[in-house]
């Protein structure tokens, strides 16, 4: 059940829905991109309205706006998206990526908002069954300062949208590194921002989520098997 409480609205917000309201009175929908336009605010701005006014998405909103059956976010939409992937577990990305940290004496991890979160606790992760050295950074300035040509540049990205990795891509050739990105949802914009690209699911989350609220379950779940392979190998030897 929904609850929708007008009464939270501030002004702005309450312009956010009135014109919404209007527009949807002579037009069948409006992508939230367009919304954000019309409204004079960010995509962001729209999103956390939305959410606040009591909707789980955007798309309810607009079903809602249209007087159509709403949409239902499943709770288990998300089991379901990760259960597929990992019935397409592809085994060979794990050792290829594998292959590339034995080959580089530092593996320095990179990422925006939460995948940075997701470098940090693999760098921990990763130092407990390799003797590399394993750096996680917070700024495109710190790769700069201690990439060399021993190195590999680990960038992870779910949509690669919330910014480019042109800067990183261009610093770390000059200084000799490999770059590989591992990305989620498949993005040829990347193509020419680094050496290598894990494209890791086919399977993609919501349209609707922005960058930052997108999970990070599959970064996991990928590079937790490469652990384990790592630790593997590290015990028979």
């Amino acid at each position: 059940m929904i609850h929708i409480d007008f009464k939270a609205l501030n002004a702005l917000e309450q312009e956010i829905h009135n014109k919404l309201k209007e527009h949807s009175k002579n037009f069948d929908t409006i992508k939230i991109t367009e919304a954000a336009k019309l409204c004079e605010c960010s995509i962001s701005k729209i999103s956390k309205f939305v959410k606040k006014l009591g909707f789980v998405n955007y798309k309810q909103y607009m079903d809602f706006l249209h007087g159509r059956e709403m949409s239902s976010f499943n709770k288990s939409d998300e089991l379901n998206r990760v259960q597929k992937f990992i019935e397409d577990f592809d085994e060979n990305k794990v050792n290829e990526l594998i292959a590339l940290i034995e080959n580089h004496d530092k593996i320095v991890i990179f990422g925006y908002g939460p995948s940075l979160i997701c470098a940090q606790y693999f760098e921990y992760r990763l130092r407990t069954c390799t003797n590399k050295v394993i750096v996680a950074v917070s700024d495109e300035i710190s790769i700069s300062s201690m990439a060399n040509e021993s190195d590999l540049v680990l960038l992870l990205t779910v949509t690669g949208t919330f910014n480019t990795f042109e800067n990183i891509y261009e610093t770390a050739k000059l200084k000799g590194a490999k770059v590989a990105i591992l990305l989620e949802e498949y993005n040829a914009n990347l193509f020419d921002q680094c050496d290598r690209i894990f494209w890791l699911s086919k399977y993609n989350q919501p349209n609707e989520l922005l960058p930052y609220e997108k999970s990070r379950t599959i970064f996991f779940i990928f590079l937790e098997e490469v652990v384990q392979k790592l630790m593997y190998k590290n015990k028979s030897h």
